[in-house]
């Protein structure tokens, strides 16, 4: 069999085998068994799968292919069985098909095409992980320390094949402000809905200074409200949350603070892990991507990239639009690609660093 039928049919299998996120045990022992058969040892830890190509020389770069086996929850709005992998029309059908098995396969396929290889001037490790659409602290983030050092990573997600090279952050940050309770039908407290709205104009109105040349501005939205307790009780508190879209010329920690320089209520951040990335064009992975026809962009959506403290692009098969949608799909035609893509990728990336260290 082709390692394009191999790939198909590790799809198949991960699509029929439910792995929604902390609950990837299965679909981490079908990749094992996958690795297995193709006579390549394999670590776990968790629901983490890792495993190094043969000719592993710790005086070359190595370079992470990582992306997710975990799916959501299937949506509601299904007409097919989303667990049922169903080929049809060019396409095949079934939860996580494009996001991101589609990525997936096509890395794992492309790390078995270039294992035993003896002439690269870099060493590969490929991660399938566990919790990407949680964010968790148990996929990536877990499996990191064990991994070594890093050079530079691909995280494989849906972009239609063409390059992210940076990727906003996100930050979702608590607000609360605290009036005083009292009734309404008198003049007496301190509306703390009324402070939280005023709060609330500021943030739809703010712009941030800086103006990322790939990601544009920090972009904040408040998406969820909560106070009072009933129709005559003046509310003593409110509490709001906000989703933060950091871009890669602020650090999640200085868009904290200017936040909350500009309101009144108590703020904090859930966390400031999830950082906005950016990599050079001029790095050898990019002009890579430029050498196969990669068109390069900013990407609005977080992934596990948010994770990485190394240089990493972000590129796929299937379309980020298809992701989480009932009868999700991936066309047969963009697996292929996906597949020829990434070994084109990494073939001129071994070019370009072949050359670099004749000169």
């Amino acid at each position: 069999m082709d390692l394009y039928s191999d790939i198909l049919g590790l799809l198949k299998q991960l699509i029929s085998t439910p792995s929604m996120s902390k609950e990837e045990d299965k679909t981490a022992a079908i990749i094992a068994a996958f690795l297995s058969k193709k006579d390549i040892p394999w670590e776990r830890s968790g629901n983490n799968i890792w495993a190094t190509n043969l000719h592993f020389d710790s005086s070359k770069p190595t370079v992470l292919l990582n992306s997710h086996h975990d799916t959501v929850k299937p949506n509601p709005n299904y007409t097919l069985d989303p667990f049922e992998p169903i080929e049809k029309d060019g396409k095949l059908y079934g939860l996580g098909s494009n996001d991101a098995g589609g990525c997936l396969v096509s890395l794992i396929g492309t790390f078995v095409n270039f294992y035993r290889r003896d002439d690269l001037a870099f060493n590969l490790i490929v991660a399938p992980t566990a919790e990407e659409e949680i964010s968790g602290r148990g996929g990536l983030e877990a499996l990191l320390p064990k991994l070594g050092e890093l050079d530079c990573a691909i995280v494989g997600e849906p972009t239609g094949m063409n390059m992210a090279i940076s990727e906003k952050g996100l930050m979702v940050i608590d607000g609360e402000t605290i009036g005083i309770a009292g009734h309404a039908a008198r003049d007496t407290g301190v509306n703390a809905l009324y402070l939280a709205m005023d709060d609330i104009s500021k943030i739809r109105d703010f712009k941030f200074e800086k103006v990322s040349e790939w990601l544009g501005r920090v972009k904040m939205t408040v998406t969820v409200i909560n106070s009072g307790t009933q129709h005559n009780v003046v509310p003593g508190t409110c509490q709001f949350v906000i989703d933060v879209r950091t871009n890669d010329s602020y650090t999640n920690e200085e868009v904290f603070e200017i936040i909350k320089s500009e309101l009144n209520a108590n703020l904090k951040a859930r966390s400031f892990r999830m950082k906005p990335s950016f990599i050079e064009p001029s790095h050898p992975l990019v002009k890579a991507g430029e050498m196969i026809g990669c068109e390069l962009f900013g990407s609005p959506t977080s992934s596990d990239q948010t994770l990485l403290s190394i240089p990493s692009v972000k590129i796929g098969p299937g379309m980020s639009e298809r992701s989480h949608t009932p009868d999700e799909f991936i066309y047969l035609d963009e697996l292929k690609g996906g597949l020829t893509g990434y070994i084109q990728l990494l073939e001129h990336y071994n070019k370009i660093l072949m050359t670099s260290s004749n000169h």
